[in-house]
This record gives C-alpha cells, structure tokens and sequence, in this order.
C-alpha cells in the first residue's frame, strides 16, 4: 500500500493493516454506512441492482484468485457458481437445512467440482487450460439436466424458500440486501487477506513462472488445485446467495456467457488486484443496466431495430469493452485509479 508522505509504520500490526490513516478510516466508515442506509433511501430497483452487484462481486473475486492471483484461465466460474446454486438448492427444498448451513455447504460442493478441473492445471496451460474449464461449463448443463429428477429437478429445477433466522425471513429485496452485504464484507475481507498471505504470495509465484515457483519450492501441484478450490468457494457461495434471491434455480440461468462476463469484469478492473475485480464489476454491471434501460426507450423511438439488439448491444459492449482495454489500458481501471491517487498526494510536484 503507497502511503501519503510523512506516514510510518511503527509495529509490524500497523505495517500489515489495510486500513492505516485517519482520513482512510474516515472514508471508510462513510462507504459502509452508505450501503447500510441505501435499502432506506433508494428505490426498490436499485436495492434489486445492489444485490445483483453484490452476488455477481462474490464471483468475480473467486475468479480473481483463480486467474488474476494464480494465473490459472478458469472459463467455468458460471458452472461453479450454478453447481453451488443447485446445491444449495437441493439441501433447503429437500432436507430443510437451514441457510447459513447451505450457502456454505454449497461453497465446498462447489469447491470440490473447481478442483476436480483444476487437476488439469498441473499437465496444460493457457488455452488447453480454458478449454478444460469451458468443458465444465457443459458437463455441469449435462449433468444437472440427466442426474435424477428428485435430486435436481432437472429441466424443471428447484424452488426454495426464502432464507429465514429463527422467525425472521430475509423475504424482501431489502431484508436480503444485508444479507448479501455482510457475505459481501466477508468474502472481501478474506480475499484481501489471502491476497497478502502466505499462500496467495505463492499464487503470485505460480501466476508470474510456475518453474520459478518450483525451484524455490512451491508445491506447484497443491497450489494451483488450491487456486481453482478457492476461487470455485466464491462461486458457490455466490451461487447459494443466487438461489435465495430468486428462489429459483435453473440451468439456463449459469451458461457460458455468463463465465465471459465475468473474465471481462477483471480485464476491465484489473487482474491480480481485489480492488480491480470491485471496480470492474461495478462498472459492467451498471453499464448491462444501462443497456437494459436504454434499450426498450430506444425501441419506442426505432421500433424497426427490434428487441433482440438489447442482448447484442450487450455483447457487443462487452466484446468493445475488453478489446479497448487490451489495447490501451492492460492493467484496467485500477491502475488509472493508483496513478490518480499518486498525482493527488504528490501534488503540484511532477515527481
């Protein structure tokens, strides 16, 4: 962390916290009673937007570990996320277990899916590696849609009732924004945390050269198996809070696109930086809401286009999107955010 000039760590605490000065604590407080207070002062339209930012930031982070971390392509994160969904699915409809039982049964079950394809990483790479993960994103569709009907509900899926704590049911969209705030918190915190941790400086090893990383003795076998475990967790976990949202579950809903949404999300944000997988997120999601909005008034005014475009438009920002970024800015929003913040502190000094 760059720190403004004149600030010095003293205790090796204060040299490991993400938070170190008044005025960051001061932001950060403001930030989270703003999100605590939206359910109050927003629409229920934007309580709906947050919770799908907030499920969909779950994903990505998993997907950030895995790929922008470790460095291993994963373009299965929609089959994980679907995996733990279903699983999630199945345990409250069917056995009555209660949420914060399933949602983090569903991450381990999703987990366990992640690092069966994982296993792959320590033969191949990059493009044999992608392929690998696409071919979950089918095996996934396959199996939910031929494993029995009482087990998944096949073609029909699942229904579930809302999440619910002893006689309070999170029943409303603003009842399950906090409940998709606090995982939010949690699963930010620990991806922050791993990022700085031992294991995640062995990701970074693996990500920059796995040789390297295996001469100076990283078990590159564990550690790629544990990258795909992780990021695969974060899938469930968002797949889980998923089900509870809509308290339906379909394969339909976790397809490929999906996994291409969220590779674009961390090129847009920035790969290898937590903070770039919140930005990129943000920014997709608010720009398909967007697309959303402004596409049936578009159509009013030029109905000979026809309502298919909103879906192209879609995937043609997103295809724009990332090749502009490819381009010119390879390191994403992030790094424009880092040199903002560095001109800012050095002001009006150039260097």
């Amino acid at each position: 962390m760059t720190l403004p000039g004149g600030v010095f760590a003293e205790t090796y605490a204060q040299d490991q916290a993400l938070i170190r000065t008044r005025g960051q604590w001061i932001w950060f407080v403001g930030f989270m009673l703003l999100l605590v207070l939206l359910p109050a002062v927003a629409s229920g339209r934007v309580v709906g937007i947050a919770i799908t930012i907030g499920i969909t930031l779950i994903a990505v982070l998993g997907l950030q570990i895995t790929m922008g971390l470790a460095g291993q392509v994963n373009m299965g994160q929609s089959a994980f996320m679907g995996a733990g969904a279903f699983i999630c699915g199945a345990l409250a409809s069917k056995f009555a277990i209660p949420f914060w039982l399933t949602i983090p049964l569903a991450g381990l079950g999703a987990a366990v899916f992640g690092a069966i394809f994982g296993s792959a990483a320590l033969r191949i790479r990059g493009f044999y590696l992608a392929l690998t993960t696409i071919a979950a994103q089918y095996i996934f569709t396959f199996a939910m849609l031929k494993l029995p009907a009482s087990w998944f509900g096949r073609s029909q899926g699942l229904r579930l009732d809302p999440a619910s704590l002893f006689s309070f049911a999170f029943n409303t969209d603003r009842r399950m924004y906090f409940l998709v705030l606090l995982l939010v918190v949690i699963m930010t915190t620990g991806a922050w945390g791993l990022a700085r941790s031992r294991t995640g400086r062995a990701f970074i090893a693996l990500r920059d050269n796995d040789n390297a990383a295996e001469v100076i003795g990283i078990d590159v076998f564990h550690y790629k198996i544990l990258a795909f475990f992780i990021g695969a967790f974060y899938a469930g976990v968002a797949g889980a809070l998923w089900a509870y949202y809509v308290r339906y579950v379909q394969v339909d809903q976790f397809t490929l696109w999906l996994s291409v949404w969220y590779v674009g999300m961390l090129i847009v944000g920035g790969l290898g930086s937590v903070l770039g997988a919140i930005i990129g997120t943000v920014v997709i999601r608010l720009l398909m809401e967007f697309v959303t909005i402004a596409g049936p008034a578009l159509n009013q005014y030029l109905p000979q286009l026809g309502s298919q475009y909103v879906f192209a438009g879609m995937n043609i920002l997103l295809g724009g999107l990332i090749i502009l970024f490819v381009l010119f800015e390879p390191r994403g929003l992030v790094h424009r955010w880092n040199i903002l913040k560095e001109s800012y502190r050095i002001w009006p000094f150039p260097h």
